[in-house]
C-alpha cells in the first residue's frame, strides 16, 4: 500500500450485528479505541460515521474535515445481515429455456435426514426469465441466443420493478459469450446491478456457480447503497472495505459476494498478525461476539474455503476458514418448561441484553453479570436511552429470580439464581467447545498442542472455560482484543483473488497451468495498481481433486511431482488415506497479488523479571464453580511488562474440568500465572501464561 501520511487519521472499523468497534491511529501513530451500539437511532444514523465524528471533535450534521483523514477501512455486516434475514434486492434469475428451477431443486440435500417434514431455504430470486440459448460443454452452439425474445422479457421484468438481475447459463463459466450479450441487452433495458456467472464465480457446478450469481446481484445493490452513505460524508476520502478472502479492497470495488464474512476475516486476519509477533505459531481462533461465536484454526497459513454454505445459499467465493455458530453475548436464554436453552435468537443491539436499559431479555452477557464477572462500576457508561448509563445489574439480579422461580415450579427442583445463571453459562460454553471441536479436532488436529487465541467484547469472559473445556493450556490475550476484528481491518493488507475453471489431467495441463495463472496473476497486480497499492507479491494455485470425486485442495504452482507430492500430504491429514490408483485432475487455478502493507509494527518486549506483584483496584464478590470469591480487579493499563498477577486457585472441592489429555485421561485442574510478555509501542500489552504447572 501507499506510504503513510503524517499528521493524518487512519480509522480501522468493524460494523458487527451488536457493536461497532473502531481502532483510529492518531497522527502521531497513537492508537485510541471506541465502541458504540451499532443501532442507536436515537442518537445517530450510522455508528461508523458517529465514531469518526467523536474522535474528530465533530458534532452531529457538521461536515467530516474529510483533509484531516489519510483511510478508512472497514469490514460491515451490512449484507451478512440482508443475506440471513432475506432482506436484499428484488432479484430475477436469468436462465437457460428449461433449466428454471436447477437452482430450487438443486442437489436435494437433507442435511436433517429424519425430519419428515423438509423446509427448503428461502430463494433468494423472485422471478426467472427463460432464455432460448444453449451452449454445450465443448463450446457447440446447441441453441443460438433469441435477441429479441430476451430483450423483451428483460424490459417486461423491469416494468414489474426488477432492477437486478442475475445471468446464469449452461456452461458459461468456460463458454461465456452468449451471458455477456444478455447481461449487455439488461443492462440496455435499465437495469442497475447484472451479475454474471462467467464474472462472479467463472467455475464448474452450475448449482453453486448460480446461487454465487444471485447472491451477488442480491447483495451488491445494499452495499452500494452503504458505500455510497459512507462516502457520501467522507467525500475524497480512501474508504476500503474487508472481503471474505481476508484482503482489503476499493469501496467501489466490494461486491455482493465477497462480502459474507466481511468483519470476522478481519478479526482473523487481526488474529494472525498479533500471536505470530507474540510467538504464537499455532492458534485456534476464538471471536466471541454480541450475536455469534466465530472459530478457526490457524498453523503457519491463512486457511480459505472455496465452496461453503452460507444461510443455506451454496457459494463459490473465497472465504476464509471460519466456522459460526449463533452463541455471543446476547443470546438470549430461554427455558421451554423442560430444558435450559441459549439461542440462536440475539438481543441484538437493541434492545440488547437486559442490563442494558432497554427493556431487553436475559442472555449470555447478562449471566456474567449475575455471577459478578462483569462490574458495572468498571463497564462503560454507554447506555439506557441516553447512552450514558452504566450497566443496570438490578434487573438482572430480579429477571434471573423470576426465571428461578420458573424454573423451581416446572421442574420441582430450587435452584438460587447464581445456580441458574452458570447452568446457561455451561450450555452457552458447551456449544462453543464443539464450535471448535469442529474445525480442530474432526480435521485431525489435536487441540491441546495448540494456544486459544481469545478475542471479540464478550470473548475474555468465557476463554478460560473454554479452554478447560477442550483440555487446551494457554489461552492468548492481546492488549485490543475487544476491538481486534476492527484492528485486523489496519493489519491487512490489499488483496485481489481471481479464479477460472480447468478441468484437464495434471499430467496434462502443466504448460496451460503456468499460461492460466501467469494471465489471472497479471490481471491481480493491475487490480491493485489500479488501487494505487505496490505488489508485494503473487501467489498462483492449482485446485487439485481425485478423478472421480468432488474435493479439490488448493496447492502451490509448481512441478507436477511437487504439487502432487503436497496435494497428498493434505489429502491425507484430511481423509486418513489415499486413492494412488486415480489420476489427479486440476480442476482450477487461482492467482492472488499481495499489496505492500503499512501497518503498525508492534514491538514485543518481555520486560523486567522481579517486579512486585500488580496492586488491584478493589476486591468484588464472584462465583464461579458454583462457589462465591473474593476476586482481585486489575486496571489493564497499569500492568507493565513483567509484572505478574497469580491467578486465584480453585477451592479443592471444585469439579475438574471435563477436559482429557490425548491419551483419553483426565486433566487434573491447573493453576496458571500470568504475565505480561509483549508491549507494542511501549506500553504493556499482551497477557500470556506460563506453561502451567500441575
Amino acid at each position: 500500500m501507499s506510504t503513510t501520511t503524517p499528521g493524518r487519521w487512519q480509522f480501522w472499523i468493524d460494523r458487527g450485528g451488536t457493536f461497532t468497534d473502531v481502532v483510529a491511529r492518531r497522527p502521531d501513530g497513537g492508537i485510541a479505541t471506541h465502541k458504540l451500539l451499532s443501532e442507536n437511532p436515537e442518537r445517530y444514523r450510522d455508528a461508523a460515521l458517529a465514531a469518526i465524528r467523536h474522535f474528530l471533535g465533530v458534532g452531529p450534521g457538521e461536515a467530516i474535515p474529510v483533509e484531516r483523514i489519510e483511510a478508512v477501512k472497514m469490514g460491515t455486516t451490512v449484507a451478512t445481515n440482508a443475506l440471513l434475514e432475506r432482506k436484499g434486492e428484488p432479484t430475477v434469475l436469468v436462465m437457460t429455456r428449461g433449466f428454471r428451477d436447477q437452482l430450487r431443486i438443486a442437489y436435494q440435500n437433507r442435511p436433517r435426514i429424519f425430519d419428515r417434514h423438509i423446509r427448503l431455504p428461502e430463494l433468494l430470486y423472485r422471478k426467472v426469465v427463460e432464455v432460448d440459448e444453449r451452449v454445450g460443454a465443448r463450446g457447440e452452439v446447441v441453441s443460438p441466443l433469441d435477441e429479441a425474445r430476451a430483450r423483451s422479457d428483460l424490459a417486461q421484468a423491469f416494468a414489474e420493478g426488477y432492477r437486478s438481475a442475475a445471468v446464469v447459463f449452461m456452461h458459461g463459466y468456460r463458454f461465456p459469450a452468449h451471458e455477456a450479450r444478455v447481461a449487455e441487452l439488461a443492462r440496455e433495458a435499465g437495469f442497475t446491478q447484472v451479475s454474471a456467472s462467467h464474472e462472479a464465480s467463472p467455475l464448474m457446478k452450475i448449482v453453486s456457480r448460480g446461487d454465487t450469481t444471485v447472491v451477488d446481484a442480491y447483495l451488491s445493490p445494499i452495499l452500494r447503497r452503504y458505500v455510497e452513505q459512507v462516502a457520501g460524508e467522507l467525500p475524497g476520502a480512501r474508504l476500503m472495505f474487508m472481503q471474505s478472502s481476508g484482503g482489503l479492497t476499493d469501496a467501489h470495488r466490494f461486491q455482493g459476494k465477497d462480502s459474507i464474512l466481511s468483519g470476522p476475516a478481519g478479526g482473523i486476519v487481526g488474529m494472525v498478525k498479533t500471536a505470530e509477533r507474540a510467538g504464537f505459531g499455532k492458534v485456534i481462533g476464538f471471536d466471541m461476539g454480541g450475536t455469534s461465536t466465530d472459530v478457526s484454526h490457524y498453523a503457519g497459513e491463512l486457511e480459505r474455503e472455496f465452496d461453503t454454505l452460507v444461510a443455506g445459499v451454496r457459494m463459490r467465493a473465497p472465504m476464509m476458514a471460519i466456522h459460526t455458530i449463533a452463541a455471543g453475548g446476547g443470546s438470549v436464554l430461554q427455558f421451554d418448561g423442560q430444558r435450559q436453552r441459549v439461542g440462536p435468537d440475539s438481543a441484538g443491539a437493541n434492545p440488547g441484553p437486559a442490563c442494558y436499559r432497554r427493556g431487553g431479555p436475559l442472555a449470555v452477557t447478562d449471566c456474567n453479570v449475575m455471577l459478578g464477572k462483569i462490574q458495572p462500576a468498571f463497564f462503560p457508561k454507554v447506555f439506557g436511552p441516553g447512552g450514558d448509563e452504566p450497566l443496570d445489574a438490578a434487573v438482572v439480579r430480579e429477571k434471573f429470580a423470576a426465571l428461578a422461580g420458573e424454573i423451581a415450579r416446572a421442574t420441582g427442583r430450587a435452584q438460587p439464581p447464581e445456580e441458574v445463571a452458570e447452568g446457561f453459562l455451561k450450555i452457552a460454553v458447551a456449544n462453543m467447545a464443539n464450535a471448535i471441536k469442529f474445525i480442530s479436532v474432526q480435521r485431525g488436529h489435536d487441540v491441546t498442542e495448540y494456544t486459544l487465541a481469545c478475542f471479540g467484547g464478550a470473548g475474555g469472559q468465557h476463554a478460560c472455560l473454554v479452554a478447560d473445556e477442550l483440555g487446551m493450556t494457554q489461552v492468548y490475550i492481546h492488549p485490543l482484543a475487544g476491538v481486534l476484528s476492527a484492528y485486523g481491518m489496519g493489519l491487512a493488507q490489499v488483496r485481489a483473488l481471481r479464479e477460472e475453471a480447468v478441468e484437464r489431467r495434471l499430467e496434462e495441463a502443466q504448460a496451460e497451468l503456468e499460461e492460466r495463472t501467469a494471465r489471472l496473476g497479471e490481471a491481480c497486480a493491475a487490480e491493485l495498481g489500479a488501487q494505487g497499492a505496490a505488489v508485494e507479491r503473487v501467489d498462483r494455485r492449482v485446485h487439485l481433486k481425485y478423478e472421480g470425486t468432488d474435493t479439490a485442495l488448493a496447492v502451490a504452482l509448481g512441478s507436477t511431482q511437487t504439487m502432487r507430492a503436497d496435494f497428498e500430504r493434505l489429502y491425507r491429514a484430511r481423509f486418513s488415506f489415499l486413492m494412488p490408483d486415480r489420476a489427479l485432475i486440476a480442476e482450477a487455478v487461482s492467482a492472488e497479488a499481495v499489496g505492500r502493507s503499512d501497518a503498525p509494527e508492534e514491538r514485543v518486549d518481555g520486560g523486567k523479571a522481579g517486579l512486585p506483584p500488580a496492586t488491584p483496584l478493589e476486591h468484588v464478590e464472584m462465583t464461579s464453580g458454583g462457589e462465591r470469591h473474593r476476586t482481585p480487579v486489575f486496571d489493564r493499563d497499569a500492568l507493565g511488562p513483567g509484572r505478574a498477577f497469580p491467578a486465584r486457585r480453585s477451592s479443592p472441592s471444585a469439579t475438574p474440568p471435563r477436559s482429557s489429555s490425548r491419551d483419553g485421561r483426565p486433566r487434573s485442574r491447573r493453576s496458571t500465572t500470568w504475565y505480561c510478555a509483549a508491549s507494542p509501542r511501549g506500553a504493556c500489552a499482551t497477557p500470556r501464561a506460563r506453561r502451567p504447572t500441575r
